[in-house]
């Protein structure tokens, strides 16, 4: 499972970071998709236990998504510390008068929390999905099967 643990989050900390600092903190939704499932699959791979993998897919997937939470606080802080000049706000595209830093700082803040709380629930909901995956399509091979003739 810390392998998996270790790819999975290396994964969605780059991409999240990189997401939800270059475009926006919602792009960070999208990263649990892969990187829960791909959690998952790995543990399978890795720890080959069937009967545990389900559980320990989840787990490690939970533990991607509390990796990720790190890095949307980490691009949260970036955008808010960009977004202090008024110039770079979408407020000036539409007309409307500027944000004041605190409220930023606030509003980048709570998204990415958010956010955050929403992948770890995500990405270990995908985690087991994904265990049970490879379950269903390797794990088959390693169950003993059961003695006949008794």
């Amino acid at each position: 499972m810390t392998k998996a643990i270790a790819v999975a989050g290396a994964v969605m900390f780059v991409v999240v970071l990189v997401l939800s600092a270059g475009l926006s903190p919602l792009c960070a939704l999208c990263v649990p998709l892969i990187t829960g499932t791909l959690a998952g699959f790995l543990t399978g791979v890795w720890e080959r236990e069937p009967g545990t993998v389900v559980r320990r897919g989840a787990t490690a997937g939970a533990i991607v998504g509390a990796i990720a939470v790190v890095a949307q606080i980490g691009a949260s802080l970036i955008n808010a510390a960009i977004l202090q000049d008024p110039d770079l706000q979408l407020n000036q595209a539409l007309g409307l008068p500027p944000t004041e830093g605190a409220l930023v700082w606030a509003a980048q803040l709570g998204v990415a929390c958010f956010v955050g709380l929403v992948n770890v629930g995500l990405t270990a909901g995908l985690g087991a999905a994904g265990g049970a995956l490879w379950k269903s399509t390797s794990g088959k091979a390693l169950t003993p099967a059961a003695p006949t003739g008794m």
